[in-house]
Order: structure tokens, then sequence, then C-alpha cells
């Protein structure tokens, strides 16, 4: 039989390495991989891309990301591309001035290294907008901007009590300053307009063109439901699975209800069965454990140091019971959900492995595949626990290197031997745990090719100065297995994440081979053709 597709000419990264050069595909499916040309199964009606020495690999799989919030963003008041207060504010002000008809100004990506302390006061945003409620959270999405106007609509001054799980950033005289951290945000989150059904829909399908012009052609969304103000995706993602416009393959981490218990069991089974259509599945459960180093409301074993460098009272938070937190994993476990964990300190990923291991002794072995997301301080002791358990290690690379938070806002508050356990990739894959990679988008760039990067460098694209933790750093080859067949075990999609024969034609055409070039020129590697199914979905070239 001819082939529908050929490429041939360039390397292909297969299981075994760089080895063949050129792959048929027939079909959704690949059906050769060959050493030669393959020009036999070339037809009159076969489209042949000849890689001319570019790398052909895998798709691409995100395992932790927030499109539908991520495309919102990007219509709204964006500001993820400042990074001075002068510059944040300044966008502020030229959006509302542009949008004069909003109710609420909304948006986000602020950097916190922008502000001293990382928290931003009101009296900024009121010199610029007065008149309406301001509603922006910070790049990380754990803390929230705000100003006068809408702290007064939520009825915030100084003897609104901190909620449970977060706080009111407080001025010097006890009232609210106009940062609100975790579970503080829904006190202002709660009150804005929600997006429209054609809004998250519009905002899907803008992420979606934009990750595929990144390589990616599979993903796991972390956070399927209603949370801190949030837009819920589940009904964008029907709408595209039923209409054939959701070209990705996705899987959706349904949330859990952090301020509930095992009662909830039931509903998620219920959403599960109708949240899962065509592209799109719901066989995940999102568990949020804790917050992040920046804001201390990561989950730490010891506590956290103040400025001086001695130990506060403040070990982070816990948001959900870790007494209970076993008994949740093993049901969840027993039911065959995917369990999701986002465990940013080490007191969290401890737990977390706690609960995986309940799970193990009560159910038995099975494929529900847990994985544990952030991962930024994890204690040695625990690292071997992830191959033994058999919970992959979900890992954000980009977050693994020397800048404004990491060494103004994180290491100084951890101190020196914690810091030293930051993001270890190298050591975890040394004690057989398997990895899988995401971006946290829109916390940070959904590129994987900047993620590799990190990853293999531990220095961000671009950047000089120190290396961060060289002993951490994976190889070329470790990174990109992470990006395409490690986030293919996590979801589920056993035909993608490689090419062989028989997998599904999910495929990348690269615009050089990054294997050619010295590792710090990876970040310059962009994407030139995107491939699901066998079908292009992407082309740099715009055809």
């Amino acid at each position: 039989m001819h082939a529908d597709l050929l490429f041939t000419g360039g390397p292909v990264l297969t299981p075994g390495g760089r080895t063949a050069t050129a792959v048929a595909v027939t079909g959704d499916r690949v059906t050769a991989v060959g050493h030669g040309g393959l020009r036999e199964l070339a037809g009159p009606r076969t489209e042949v891309v000849d890689l001319a020495g570019r790398l052909l690999l895998p798709g691409f799989q995100d395992a932790h990301v927030h499109p539908v919030p991520a495309g919102l963003e990007l219509t709204q008041c964006d500001l993820t591309g400042t990074t001075t207060a002068e510059a944040t504010v300044a966008a502020v002000r030229a959006y509302a001035e542009a949008h004069p008809g909003r109710e609420w100004i909304l948006g986000g990506g602020w950097s916190m290294e922008a502000f001293e302390g990382g928290t931003p006061t009101r009296e900024l945003l009121d010199a610029v907008v007065p008149d309406r409620p301001v509603y922006l959270p910070n790049r990380d999405h754990h803390g929230a901007w705000v100003n006068s106007r809408a702290l007064e609509l939520a009825g915030i001054d100084r003897d609104t009590p901190d909620p449970a799980d977060g706080r009111i950033e407080r001025d010097a005289s006890g009232g609210p300053s106009g940062t609100l951290q975790e579970g503080a945000m829904r006190l202002v989150g709660r009150l804005a307009p929600p997006a429209t059904a054609a809004d998250r829909l519009a905002a899907l399908l803008h992420a979606q063109r934009h990750l595929h012009a990144l390589g990616i052609t599979a993903w796991q969304d972390a956070l399927v439901g209603d949370f801190l103000g949030m837009d819920d995706p589940a009904e964008a993602y029907l709408t595209a699975a039923r209409d054939g416009s959701l070209t990705a393959r996705v899987v959706g981490a349904l949330w859990w209800d952090r301020e509930r218990g095992a009662e909830q069991l039931p509903e998620l089974v219920e959403k599960r069965a109708a949240s899962s259509h065509g592209r799109f599945r719901a066989g995940t459960v999102k568990l949020m454990l804790d917050g992040v180093a920046e804001n201390h409301t990561a989950a730490l074993l010891d506590p956290y140091l103040d400025r001086c460098g001695c130990a506060t009272a403040n070990r982070g938070k816990s948001f959900i019971d870790p007494g209970r937190l076993p008994e949740y994993v093993t049901e969840l476990d027993a039911l065959g959900f995917q369990c999701h964990f986002h465990a940013l300190g080490d007191r969290a990923v401890r737990d977390a492995l706690d609960a995986v291991e309940a799970a193990r002794t009560a159910n038995g072995p099975g494929d529900t595949r847990p994985h544990l997301a952030h991962l930024q301080v994890v204690h040695p002791d625990d690292v071997p626990r992830f191959a033994r358990l058999g919970a992959t290690a979900n890992i954000q690379p980009l977050w693994a290197a020397h800048e404004p938070q990491m060494d103004e806002l994180t290491i100084p508050f951890l101190g020196p031997e914690r810091a030293a356990w930051q993001y270890p990739f190298g050591a975890l894959l040394r004690s057989g745990a398997r990895l899988a990679a995401g971006s946290d988008w829109p916390v940070s760039s959904p590129d994987p090719l900047q993620g590799i990067h990190v990853a293999v460098n531990r220095v961000e694209p671009g950047g000089g100065g120190p290396v961060f933790l060289p002993g951490e750093r994976l190889s070329l080859t470790d990174a990109l297995t992470a990006y395409t067949a490690g986030s293919a075990y996590v979801n589920h999609l056993d035909d993608t994440g490689r090419v062989t024969v028989g997998a599904l034609a999910d495929l990348v055409v690269l615009d050089r081979d990054p294997y050619a070039g010295p590792p710090e020129a990876i970040a310059q590697t962009s994407v030139a053709l995107t491939y699901v199914g066998g079908e292009r979905v992407y082309a740099a070239d715009g055809t």
C-alpha cells in the first residue's frame, strides 16, 4: 500500500535513538519506520515531506496546563510581558483606557519580583483605575492584586479574618493592602463577572492554535471545575469535542473541592461520565495539597526562615487534611481515577506519596498512574519512593533556574540545605522514577523547547550567570522523553509519545536538529510542522 504521508531525509527520534531517517503514515497511524527513504511507499497521492536534516519526533504533550484561562487572559489585561512595577501599572492603565465600557478590569500574569516582597498595593491600582473594580491574578495564580473598589465590593476591611486556606496581605494599620493570597482570592474573584460560554470556547480554540504551533498534540488540563473564580472549561471542551474543533487529545483533571471530603466522590463519578466525549476524557482528579514557596504557602516539613535567616512559626499550608488524604486517594484509586497532585513543598510531596502508598496497600497494584506536579522541594528520603510506588514525577522545567523570583523570594526563606533540594530532576531519574513534563501555562511559557533548554542547562533561555544545581541537569534525550513518552504515559495515551509502527501519527518536525548544536542553543529551536493523527494542524510557513 502507498502511504498517505512520507517523511524522508532527516533524523527520526525513536525509542532506540536517532537511528531512523524515514517514516510512513497511512491513515492516522505510523506504518513504517526505516533507515532508507521508504520511497517504495510513495504513490501518486502521497504527500512527501523532505526533512532536510531537521528532527522528526513524537508530538509534545503537556502534562499540566490551563489553556482556557490562558486563552482568556490573552484577550484581557495581559501582564505577562511586564517585569517592573512601572511597566505593570502602565499596562493596566492602557488597558483600562482602551476598554472604558468594561465593568471590571480582569486579566493577570504580573510578576511578583516587580514589587517589593511580591505584594503590590491597592494604591498603585487606585491611581490608574479608581472607579471600577480590578482583579488581577499574578503569574502563578496563587495570589491576586485588587484595588480599593474591589475590596469595598467584597466587604474586605481590617476586621475581615483570613480564610483558613489563604491570607489577606495587610498594611501597617491592619487594613487590606491590595494583595490576596490563595483562598483569600475567592473573596473578590467570586464577584467578577464570569466569561460567557462563547468566550470560553474561543479561548480554548485560541489556546489550541498556540499549543499546536509549539508542537503540542495532547495535554492534561490540570483544573476542570470551579476554583477561586476561574471558569470551568468542561463545557468548552465538550462543545469542541462534539463539533470536531478539538484537534488535540485532552485529559481533564476534575477539581477536588478542598472544602469538602469523601461525600463528593459520587459527584466526581458522574462528572467523569458526563464530561468525556471524543478526544476529551475526564478520568483524573486534581488534588491541590499546598500553595507556592514565594508567598510561603507551600507546605514544608520545617518552618520557613525570615529575612534574618531565623526559623519562623510558618510551615506553609495544607489545603487538604493530611490525615484524611490517604482515605480519599485510596477511594479514588479504587474507583479507577488517576490522582494528579499539586505538591510543591517537601511536606506536600511526602503527604502525596504517603497517600499513594496507602492506596497501593489497600487496592494492590493498578493502572491509575498517579503523578505529582511541581516538586519544587523534595526531601532526599522521598526521592526513591517515586519509582517504588509507581508515582510519576510531573516536572515544570522552566522554573529550575536562577531568576528573581527564585533568588529573591525563595532561596533566602528556604535556607541553603533545602534550597539544594529544589527541582531534583536528575536525582529522580537516577532513582528510577518516570518523568513527565508540563508548563502550568499561563503561569509560565507553554513552549516545550524552552522547558527542555532549562532541563538540560539549568539556566534560563538567553540567560547567563550560574547554573542552578548542575547535578540535576537532564540529557537532551531524557528531557525530550519526559515531554513525549513520559507525558503520554501520564495521559494514558499509550499509542502516542513514540515513533514506532502502529503508533498514532502525532508528530512534530523541528526547524533543525537540536542534537547537532550545543546545549546552550536548544532554545533557539522552533517547530516547523505539527501533525495529529496524520493530519497537519500547524505549519510555520502558514500552508
